[in-house]
Formats: structure tokens, sequence, C-alpha cells
């Protein structure tokens, strides 16, 4: 009976402690780990959001851009963080796919964390060297199937969203061209300006901003309808890809231990920060949807896109060590 007693005891301390830290919480700074170097579309997305959810906590958000190794590097450092709520990922599609791509990663993004909300949904954008020859996607294709194995692209990180996405168009279209990883968009984005990299799946903010000056072509978008603020760029199922379909979408994460008050805190200030007009405008002038679901639903979406792009991996014959 004492044992009993004693072990009821010591629980209900723990009840206490946990619910007093949630209340306190944040009684500091706190940091959103990014796998993507500053004016990436992660980084864009994410630091809009920081600025408007410090505001409702109180504390400042900082990010802090950790780029490289597909953005794995940054979800390792979170998964592996205390689970205090005060290190937050915001990571895309690509952790997604990580988890069936790579033969070993030093996380698992069902074990390792605890999803927040999903933050938002973009397009990819197929953009192109202006010099290139070609005035649509079937004159790109016919272009590359010309030249197998002479061509190129470019993606943020090897299983990335933005690998994944030409993947998928290489392996429908049936084009062979070669793979060139960088640490982030802003880099993949200035050696298509520079002619030296053939395409990029950009995301659409800072994608189309470049085709608008005329420093690269938009040949088309990702997702399954066209861009609200690029309705003039077909689909890729429309210009002739059928049934391709690819959205970038971003979404918050915690460690897996982090007490449930301050998840719910912090889905909360996320979910009013989305919600806000002034938030939305900004997204909504950058072809971004903002989402903002509970954590229990976006742990669901989660699984499903894992169990998808899982799917995906197999059909492409995308491994990576």
């Amino acid at each position: 009976m004492m044992v009993s007693r004693l072990l009821v005891a010591v629980s209900l301390v723990g009840l206490c402690v946990t619910s007093a830290f949630a209340q306190n919480f944040p009684a500091k700074p706190l940091r959103m780990v990014v796998g993507f170097p500053g004016g990436s579309t992660t980084d864009v997305i994410g630091r809009l959001l920081a600025q408007k959810m410090g505001e409702g906590l109180g504390q400042q958000v900082v990010m802090d851009n950790r780029p490289g190794a597909g953005a794995n590097i940054a979800a390792e450092l979170v998964a592996r963080a205390p689970p205090d709520g005060y290190a937050i990922l915001i990571a895309n599609a690509g952790i997604a796919v990580s988890a069936s791509a790579y033969a070993k990663l030093n996380y698992n993004a069902l074990r390792d964390f605890a999803p927040v909300t999903q933050v938002s949904t973009t397009p990819h954008i197929l953009i192109v060297h202006p010099s290139l020859p070609v005035k649509s996607v079937k004159d790109l294709i016919a272009f590359a199937k010309a030249r197998p194995g002479q061509l190129n692209y470019a993606s943020a990180g090897m299983g990335n969203s933005d690998h994944i996405a030409p993947a998928m168009f290489c392996a429908m279209t049936g084009l062979d061209m070669v793979h060139v990883p960088y640490k982030g968009g802003p880099q993949a984005s200035a050696d298509v300006i520079a002619g030296q990299i053939m395409m990029y799946f950009a995301g659409v903010p800072t994608g189309l901003p470049l085709s608008r000056t005329g420093k690269v072509k938009a040949m088309a978008v990702t997702s399954a309808k066209r861009s609200a603020v690029a309705p003039d760029v077909p689909t890729l199922a429309e210009a002739g890809v059928p049934g391709y379909e690819h959205t970038l979408w971003g979404m918050l994460f915690v460690p897996a231990a982090t007490p449930k008050d301050v998840v719910v805190r912090l889905n909360r200030e996320a979910v009013t920060a989305l919600q806000s007009n002034d938030l939305r405008e900004r997204y909504a002038t950058m072809g971004v949807e903002p989402v903002g679901t509970p954590s229990e639903q976006t742990s669901a979406y989660l699984k499903s896109e894992i169990a998808k792009y899982a799917k995906v991996v197999k059909a492409i014959g995308l491994k990576m060590d």
C-alpha cells in the first residue's frame, strides 16, 4: 500500500512540474531550425511565420539555418534537442521522401518528432535558362531525349522535395539527366541563371520572381491546378506529362517527448498566425497557401505522405546512402 501511494505521489509531482513548465512557456527566445540557407522557399515561409508567432508567444522566434544533406542535418539537430519546445523544425515534403529514400538516417520522422501543424502548401515551378531553345515542356522533353545523359537538373539536396520533383518528371517521361545537388535553392537558381544548369524545380516564391525579371523561363508548375499568382503558367499535366502532381508543403515539428501542453500552445500560436490577414496576404503574393491543422491531423498527414512517397521512391528507383 505504501509503495502504491509513493508511486502516485511521484506521478502527481511529475504532472505538477510539467504543468508549471507549460504555464511558464516560453520564458526565453525560441529557435526555428530550417535545413536550407536564407532566401530558400522553406526559409522564407518559415521566417514570416516565425515573426508572427513571436508576437503571440511574447518571445522572439529566431531562424537558425542549418543547410546540408537534403535538410537532414537540421532534422537530426531538432530530433536530438531537449524536448522543451524551444527548438522547432520547419521542414518540407523532403522529410517524407527521406524516410524511404535514404538507406540510413540518424532520426526517424515518425518516432522522433511531435508534429505541431502543417504550415503551407505551394507548387514547384520548373525554370530553365532563357537561352535554352525550347518554348514548351514538350519541346524540353524532346530536346533532352535527343541528348541522353548530357543535360542536368539542380536540387537543394539529395532526397529533398525539389529533387523528387525532377526525378518524377524524368521517370514519367523517360528522360536520362544528371542530378546536381546543392545546399539550397538560391545556389541552384543562381547556376540556372548562369546557364550552368539546364533546369530547376524551384519553389514558386523564389522561382516566379526570377521568371518575371527574364532571368529564367518558367515552363510549368507541379500542382494539379495552376497557381493563382501564375495563371499563364500551365501545370505539368497540362503541358504534356499526364498524371503528374507534386506539391511543396511545410510542416512544424518539435522533439517527440515535448510536453503535450507545449505542443498545444505552439499549435495555437502557429494556427493563429496562419489565420491572420497580414500573413495570409504575404503568403498569397508569393503563391503560398497557408494551412494550419491540429497536431493530430498533422501527424496523420505526415504518415500518409511518408507512405505515398515510399511508393514513389520505389517506382523511380531513388536510393541514397
